[in-house]
């Protein structure tokens, strides 16, 4: 009986052991800045041309916002932002309002840099154009651009980047593609 309920307790401290992950510390630079541009890459992909809110949501901290020079305070939660986009999705499926609308980000070449935070995240700047189908043309146009400044907290117990804030600033022409065009 002994042997048994020793058992017993060997199994449930493993399995509180695999509940509770090491704490990591932040990444180097050089990896930090290759992180954020994998979670910006996907993040943006899911916003714009996937229109996912869960994967997004993911993404994002709990006490996310969104700020953005025209429109002000866009979002001040995670779950705000997500529902937010979840909307705009459902206007673009088959049978909303405006289903056949694509859009797209796309960075400016040139123009990221990721700045250390401490250790506690890091501050994700650049500039970007957006881009909507023209089904006629069956091309992208670009219809403007804004520079942005993201922060993103990293989490230790994920071993994970995910973005605090974002502050997107400037909207207006589109900038270049090319650094000096």
């Amino acid at each position: 009986m002994l042997t048994t309920f020793a058992l017993i307790l060997a199994q449930a401290q493993v399995a509180d052991a695999a509940l509770t992950t090491e704490p990591k510390p932040i990444p180097s630079l050089s990896e930090a800045t290759t992180q954020i541009a994998e979670i910006d890459t996907e993040l943006f992909y899911y916003a714009f041309e996937a229109c996912d809110a869960a994967k997004v949501r993911v993404l994002i901290t709990d006490d996310f916002r969104m700020v953005h020079d025209e429109a002000g305070l866009v979002a001040d939660s995670g779950d705000t932002f997500a529902a937010a986009l979840d909307a705009g999705c459902k206007d673009r499926a088959p049978g909303g309002k405006t289903p056949a609308y694509k859009n797209r980000r796309v960075l400016v070449p040139g123009t990221e840099t990721v700045t250390p935070l401490g250790e506690w995240g890091v501050l994700h700047r650049g500039a970007h154009i957006f881009q909507e189908w023209r089904a006629q043309a069956q091309s992208w146009e670009t219809v403007g651009g804004a520079r942005f400044l993201n922060i993103y907290q990293w989490i230790a117990q994920e071993g994970a980047f995910r973005m605090q804030e974002t502050i997107s600033v400037d909207h207006g022409s589109a900038r270049p593609l090319r650094p000096g065009s």
